[in-house]
């Protein structure tokens, strides 16, 4: 059997975005002879030594990697995550090797949907991916979004709540062949990933293109992002997306997101300039925002794109507005935990994968296509799972939910 490199060791390690000490727990691999576990799994990835294939077996689903990867002669480059949209590296987080992994989950499930789809359901290319440019201006491709997802604004606030009118949006995404994601971890509460790190981000394939969006974000923010990446698939521009928007992609795909949920004209009518103060202008913003069910940080931003307010005070907005929903979101999980019982998890799940993902393993599952093996990877849960899931799909989808 090969050798594994110990540079193939502490890579797969890093990229997964784990330290010694918690590699060395998760592995298994504890203290011995006065050596902590920690610096025994250094000692493999430093020196020349054989790992049993049972430690690489563990680490291989710690690390989330193929087992074959630990073979290689060399680290391979970063996964493709597209282009970083985001602004400059010196506001990224610790969360790079996780948003890495997420991206690496992503490509792999929309490589088997692909497949499928190409072999089994004859699916041709969807014609508006990549179909428009930034040349092309924000209301033309606005426009065609519209036009092809077949929603307005009317259609959309009609829903009465931020929740309900995501729920519609997503429907009509994913009516067109577009799957939507909402993750914001790589399995547990343990892996979650700040929106600092990534809000969501884009798949741009013309057979299955794939939507992120990190389910870390505040809810009333979710519409924003799912249509921002809408927008990168309309001009064909895979990548992750961030919460700064210097960039000429990012600050192109806020424009057509923010000018559907938040027309020019509504704009007009909040009674904010430079010279109203941080308290007054934050109060304003919160009024008109619930009302039109986006989030503040969007009308903040609209704000500063028409020149309404400083930079200074869109950005100390901003972080108001953040602290604030940090602390309502801590103070909702302090309630839950005092709380019998939870959330049901398949509900919860279902949520996140969504019914155009749903259907396409049910469907394929019942014409032999995928097995419940391969079915627990697009699903990411375990086989034995993989029924009650669907089932509950369902019937949910029967009931019209």
């Amino acid at each position: 059997m090969p050798t594994v490199k110990p540079s193939i060791l502490k890579w797969a390690r890093e990229s997964a975005g784990l330290s010694l000490e918690e590699a060395a727990a998760k592995v298994g691999i504890n203290a011995a002879r006065g050596v902590s576990g920690a610096d025994r799994l250094l000692a493999l990835e430093t020196e020349e030594g054989e790992v049993s294939r049972p430690v690489l077996l563990r680490m291989a689903k710690t690390y989330r990697r193929p087992l074959v990867s630990f073979y290689l002669d060399e680290p391979p480059v970063r996964g493709d995550r597209g282009e970083d949209f985001r602004t400059l590296p010196d506001r990224h987080t610790g969360g790079e090797p996780l948003v890495d992994a997420l991206v690496r989950d992503i490509r792999s499930r929309q490589a088997v949907v692909r497949a499928v789809q190409m072999e089994e359901e004859e699916a041709g290319p969807l014609p508006f991916i990549g179909s428009m440019s930034r040349n092309d201006g924000v209301g033309p491709v606005l426009a065609s979004i519209r036009q092809v997802l077949g929603l307005d604004l009317a259609a959309f606030r009609a829903q009465g709540s931020a929740d309900a009118g995501f729920a519609l949006l997503r429907s009509r995404v994913e009516a067109v062949g577009i799957y939507v994601l909402l993750i914001g971890n790589l399995g547990s509460h343990h892996s979650a990933i700040d929106v600092d790190a990534f809000r969501g981000f884009a798949l741009a394939d013309p057979i299955a293109p794939f939507v992120v969006i990190n389910d870390q974000d505040a809810k009333t923010a979710w519409s924003f992002t799912l249509l921002h990446e809408v927008a990168h698939l309309w001009i064909g521009a895979t990548g992750v997306s961030g919460g700064h928007f210097e960039g000429a992609v990012e600050q192109f795909c806020n424009d057509v997101a923010s000018s559907f949920l938040l027309p020019q004209r509504e704009l007009d009518q909040l009674p904010i300039t430079r010279a109203t103060d941080l308290e007054e202008a934050a109060r304003f913003v919160t009024k008109f925002a619930e009302e039109r069910l986006v989030s503040r940080s969007l009308v903040a931003y609209r704000l500063f794109r028409a020149d309404k307010i400083s930079e200074r005070t869109w950005r100390a907005l901003t972080d108001t507005f953040r602290t604030q929903w940090l602390q309502s979101r801590a103070a909702q999980r302090e309630r839950a935990r005092g709380m019998d019982g939870g959330p049901n998890y398949y509900i919860v799940r279902r949520h996140r994968l969504g019914a155009a993902l749903l259907n396409f393993v049910a469907r394929n599952m019942s014409e032999g296509v995928l097995t419940p093996t391969r079915a627990s990877k697009l699903l990411g849960v375990k086989p034995r799972s993989v029924h009650t899931l669907l089932s509950g799909a369902a019937l949910a989808i029967e009931q019209g939910a």
